[in-house]
């Protein structure tokens, strides 16, 4: 069996573990994102989420390759505005997320809030602000960078970060940059998250149709609130993650077709 992980970053520490588990019994490649779609594989992992790398993978599910993420779903992780409205639109508890324009043009709601990137990626832009000067400053920075905006969460001043490989969840609270307005974040710890927050990050994935993908949680005056939604983030450190990852390339290669089962 040929496993495909279309990358810019084979030797990612996931990724590097979970070809190292593969390729004891499959050949595993990587896959150049911007490079011609060779159709070889069985199944393909999507981890890159470049404009080049959504492209292939679209091609490649047009030639009936099964990829994991899907390149739909992919791409609606990376807009903002669009999560937001599935995942509201289906009962999760979702920050209010609202289309700000571009920065330069914000009408700044109440303070504080947080501002994000409208196009979630690698060194977006994500920031709490607390007064006039703040903004100001971001926008000198930021000028025509479309945003979205969210009230400010204080909770416990905890980040929950929960990922998920088929099913299977992982988690890790770290403390938060932007409750600590210092602008760092603490290092991760290790969590067992509540069976209302396993179950919350599960139903993420039945709504936007993701099998590898991170969900960020804060506590909430009510409930806890969800942030940030993201497809096949790095899940860095997670016991038995690269585990579950080479486990789910083996059973949907198996359900489309590609190898026999068992």
């Amino acid at each position: 069996m040929r496993i495909g992980l279309i990358t810019g970053d084979p030797g990612h520490p996931v990724l590097a573990a979970t070809a190292a588990l593969l390729g004891r019994r499959h050949e595993v490649l990587a896959v150049d994102p911007a490079g011609p779609a060779d159709a070889s594989a069985d199944v393909y992992l999507l981890k890159a989420r470049t404009p080049q790398a959504l492209a292939l993978a679209r091609e490649l599910e047009r030639g009936g390759a099964p990829v994991v993420n899907s390149a739909a779903a992919t791409e609606l992780c990376q807009d903002r505005v669009r999560m937001a409205e599935l995942a509201r639109g289906a009962g999760l508890p979702f920050a209010a997320t609202g289309d700000a324009g571009r920065l330069a043009e914000l009408v700044a709601p109440a303070h504080p809030f947080v501002v994000k990137s409208r196009h979630s990626r690698r060194h977006d832009l994500v920031a709490r602000v607390d007064d006039p000067d703040r903004l100001r400053e971001l926008a000198a920075r930021w000028p025509d960078e479309p945003v979205v905006t969210q009230p400010f969460v204080p909770g416990t001043g905890w980040d929950q970060k929960l990922w998920v490989v088929d099913r299977q969840v992982f988690a890790a609270r770290r403390q938060s940059e932007l409750a600590s307005g210092s602008g760092k974040s603490g290092p991760a710890e290790d969590w067992e998250p509540p069976a209302d927050r396993a179950a919350l990050a599960l139903r993420v994935g039945e709504v936007f149709g993701l099998d590898v993908y991170g969900v960020d949680l804060l506590d909430g005056p009510a409930e806890p609130v969800i942030v940030d939604v993201n497809a096949f983030p790095g899940i860095r450190g997670r016991a038995g993650a690269p585990e579950a990852l080479a486990a789910l390339a083996l059973r949907v290669a198996a359900e489309r077709g590609r190898i026999p089962v068992g």
